[in-house]
């Protein structure tokens, strides 16, 4: 089969079946142009899950209803579950809880927010590895997104790394085994996280990570995808990404749980090519890993300094 799209053209003899989770809230845009995405791949399960309304936004509850029938009008042999909430849960409860329901019901899969546009060979390349390392324990999770293909390109369609990307993934239920949104266990588990995939000489990285996690446990951050990257420390994992980037962030604008605007909304996105072609090592890329810490994170000693004087000030 030959799909061509305005990204490039891929082929690939599979068809198509793995399921996805699908996350919605109130964008009706960006939620139109990525169940578009989806509807061209055709999975045979799609689950559907929707934040509720925000009580103090009284008009959101029209977008929100808006959103949750542009993710029903499937045209293709297809079964769909939907998971739509009456209030509003935020991003940690509501994103976790969804992604714990599809894994309750799934041994495995694809996850998509609606501000994640994808590629058409992204479906492909995560049932691939869904199933190549199904069954490997090294790794937890597989991401479509790729922020510095410009700076560095490895030879092989993907990498191992330690960081894992949300911005469209794949994973498996034993991934989200474990898994604990308020990270309870943070100080029982004495930071053990640290020796398990940093070394001695990672003193700006420890200090950058244990911050955000810190912030997370003490609930001064809404989020959900800290906690995951915590969890799959703990079990010593790695993170295959894809080589050449196939996601868009289509949601640079006041919505949902994005706001942040930095230079990734603007990366170009591309097809990946089939056969895959395998790493020599599993062992992680290093410069893969030493770019995306410094521009993506942006762990600097500079940054650190500045880390430190706003604490001091505060």
């Amino acid at each position: 089969m030959t799909l061509k799209t305005d990204r490039g053209t891929f082929v690939t003899n599979a068809t198509f079946t793995t399921p996805v989770l699908f996350l919605i809230f109130n964008r009706p845009d960006t939620t139109k142009q990525v169940f578009s995405a989806i509807q061209k791949a055709r999975p045979p399960r799609l689950y559907v899950a929707a934040d509720g309304p925000r009580s103090e936004n009284p008009s959101e509850a029209t977008s929100c209803e808006l959103v949750r029938s542009i993710t029903t009008n499937v045209d293709w042999d297809c079964e769909v579950k939907t998971l739509f909430r009456d209030h509003n849960l935020g991003c940690r409860l509501a994103v976790s809880q969804a992604i714990s329901w599809f894994f309750e019901n799934e041994p495995e899969g694809i996850i998509l927010e609606d501000d994640c546009l994808p590629s058409q060979s992204f479906f492909w390349f995560c049932q691939e590895l869904l199933e190549l390392f199904r069954n490997d324990q090294k790794v937890g999770a597989i991401c479509g997104f790729y922020s510095n293909e410009l700076d560095y390109t490895p030879d092989a369609s993907y990498f191992f790394s330690r960081y894992l990307r949300v911005w469209g993934w794949a994973g498996w239920r034993r991934s989200f085994e474990g898994y604990d949104s308020n990270l309870k266990n943070l100080i029982e588990n004495n930071n053990t996280w640290q020796s398990k995939m940093f070394n001695h000489k990672d003193v700006l990285l420890k200090n950058y990570f244990q911050q955000m996690f810190d912030q997370v446990a003490n609930g001064e951050i809404d989020t959900w995808d800290t906690q995951l990257q915590y969890l799959l420390w703990q079990k010593k994992q790695r993170v295959i990404v894809s080589s050449s980037n196939m996601i868009k962030n289509i949601g640079w604008r006041q919505g949902a749980h994005t706001h942040d605007k930095d230079h990734n909304h603007e990366l170009r996105t591309s097809e990946i090519q089939f056969p895959l072609t395998r790493p020599e090592t599993e062992d992680r890329d290093l410069k893969a890993d030493r770019i995306i810490e410094r521009k993506s994170y942006r762990i600097t000693i500079l940054s650190f300094l500045k880390s430190q004087i706003r604490k001091l000030v505060q």
